[in-house]
């Protein structure tokens, strides 16, 4: 008795000739749906915006937790930046002799270090957000960029911190508070958004490959030696073929960068910046975040399984 009723209500037919719903009509008459379907893109978006909330809780507990075992704390969100910028200072700035070339080279070092580093962090936790988070995925359902862009909030609130330190250094070694200090906020908008993007495309290939991981800090550590983080790129675009210093000026690290020592050093003057600088970081932020968070969303029904 109990198989027939099984029969009929699956649709099949049962014994007494008797035909049922297909389960997909089942499924539109009661509004079921397939679990862990992935929404569309206005969907995805009107939930992950209702969690913003969560992101930033998230992304501010991890951050807490993250020096909890040093003695010094949160004071590494500061020290981790300036020993890497002592570290470059002696390569570079002295064996090197970069310096001689670049007025004011403490100040251009360390702001090309604080700023490189967010979005070399954010790249570096991106790739390992949803391999390194499988048990929370599976625990809970909530839009899976959230990972990869909490791991974004938290590298900009560790630069938020670093600023102060960044504006004491600029100021001791003799650059003047001028207006250009608040083109720092829309430059840090737009990396943000451009590494939020970044973070996403990353995220997706690191679930993925869970190699990538492993590889990412070499492609990293290449592409920090493009950027002119304690160098000036313009000392080798000068005698680089035309379609070299194309890609060279065009590099969105250096832009970043060379945007942060336009706002916080008056020695750095605009004919520095490539033309229609602004347009080409929008254009950078605009392709890479939205590019990202729905090259991520795309495969939103595949994170966490397997």
């Amino acid at each position: 008795m109990s198989t027939v009723y099984e029969q009929r209500l699956l649709g099949v037919a049962g014994p007494d000739g008797d035909s049922g719903l297909s389960p997909g009509d089942l499924a539109a008459r009661y509004g079921l749906a397939v679990s862990g379907k992935r929404p569309s893109l206005a969907g995805y978006t009107r939930q992950l915006w209702s969690r913003r909330h969560f992101i930033v809780a998230y992304a501010t507990a991890r951050l807490t937790a993250m020096y909890t075992a040093a003695k010094l704390g949160q004071i590494w969100q500061v020290m981790t930046p300036l020993l890497n910028a002592a570290v470059y200072y002696l390569i570079f700035g002295l064996l090197l002799g970069t310096k001689h070339d670049i007025p004011n080279f403490i100040a251009y070092l360390c702001t090309g270090v604080f700023v490189f580093q967010f979005t070399q962090s954010a790249v570096l936790s991106g790739t390992r957000s949803i391999a390194d988070n499988l048990g929370l995925i599976r625990a809970l359902h909530f839009p899976r960029a959230c990972l990869p862009i909490a791991f974004t909030v938290i590298q900009l609130q560790q630069l938020l911190f670093s600023m102060a330190v960044l504006a004491t250094i600029v100021l001791a070694t003799g650059e003047p508070l001028t207006y250009r200090w608040l083109l720092v906020v829309p430059m840090l908008l737009l990396q943000s958004v451009f590494n939020s993007g970044l973070a996403m495309i990353m995220a997706r290939i690191g679930a993925k490959t869970t190699d990538m991981a492993q590889l990412m800090p070499f492609i990293i550590r290449t592409w920090m030696y493009t950027s002119g983080v304690f160098w000036s790129v313009t000392t080798f675009t000068g005698k680089a073929p035309h379609w070299v210093a194309v890609i060279l000026d065009n590099n969105p690290a250096l832009i970043f960068n060379n945007l942060m020592r336009y706002a916080l050093m008056d020695s750095v003057p605009a004919s520095s910046l490539p033309n229609h600088v602004w347009i080409i970081t929008c254009a950078w932020a605009a392709v890479v975040g939205l590019g990202g968070y729905m090259f991520f969303w795309k495969a939103e029904e595949e994170y966490g399984r397997g």
